[in-house]
């Protein structure tokens, strides 16, 4: 679904990225983890468009989307999380999750000024779709709460529900399990095991090893900038170079 080939990412003369390669598989969950600085978050710029690669490509179903604009991205199937929470707290859920849809709410601008049949039968199905996107992460109870009067584990399945309000077929999480407890943790596991078994594709980058073994099919290990390792849960785990590149040399000796 998604292939990184030879990817790599100057700032100036410093590399952040070099010759990176991967292949994210359809209909599964793949993990990115690496020490802190290791580059994971620019992995996640590029393949979103707020950054454009030094050199190599990055291929989704098929075509080149190096050089395509955030939001076209976006159109073509490729929705995002954040590390930092970004809900619009002074909105409602319902609210918050129909922003996600505006890029596939087509009337005209005359139906919108006036408040014509057509915008309103658009806006009647873009609630209801958001209220099924809410049941999916269990807070359509909440839908006409603030996102301000969340809990942070809440906040964070509200930002799944609008980033698959943007119909998605690949969902990319930064760091989802940041900041929270093991409950926390726990419960939003769940949640990503669900919205797999919806049928949708996850790519995740996440600091938290165990939440990770426990919920990918195959994990990639970026170190300064290169991939050192890659395949199933099991074999990341019990690879020395991936030890050595957590725990330090001395340390994994």
């Amino acid at each position: 679904m998604l292939q990184l080939k030879n990817i790599s990412k100057n700032f100036g003369g410093l590399q952040v990225l070099q010759d990176v390669n991967f292949n994210v598989p359809q209909g599964g969950i793949f993990g990115l983890i690496g020490p802190n600085g290791a580059g994971k978050t620019t992995v996640f710029n590029l393949i979103t468009g707020l950054l454009r690669a030094s050199g190599g490509a990055i291929e989704f179903d098929g075509a080149d989307i190096g050089k395509v604009a955030p939001h076209k991205i976006t159109e073509r199937g490729i929705a995002r999380t954040f590390q930092n929470i970004r809900v619009f707290k002074e909105m409602t859920l319902l609210e918050n999750v129909v922003v996600g849809m505006h890029d596939h709410m087509h009337y005209g601008f005359g139906s919108l000024l006036f408040n014509l049949g057509g915008f309103r039968r658009i806006e009647a199905q873009a609630r209801e779709r958001a209220l099924e996107l809410l049941s999916w992460v269990r807070l359509d109870h909440k839908a006409g709460m603030l996102a301000d009067s969340l809990s942070y584990g809440e906040q964070r399945k509200l930002e799944f529900a609008r980033a698959l309000a943007t119909k998605p077929k690949l969902l990319l999480l930064d760091e989802p399990v940041a900041g929270m407890n093991p409950a926390e943790k726990t419960e939003l596991m769940t949640e990503i095991l669900n919205i797999k078994q919806r049928g949708f594709s996850i790519f995740m980058i996440e600091h938290d090893m165990r939440f990770v073994m426990g919920l990918c099919d195959r994990i990639a290990v970026l170190n300064f900038g290169r991939i050192i390792a890659e395949g199933s849960p099991d074999q990341i785990k019990n690879n020395q170079e991936v030890i050595e590149a957590y725990l330090g040399k001395e340390d994994a000796e």
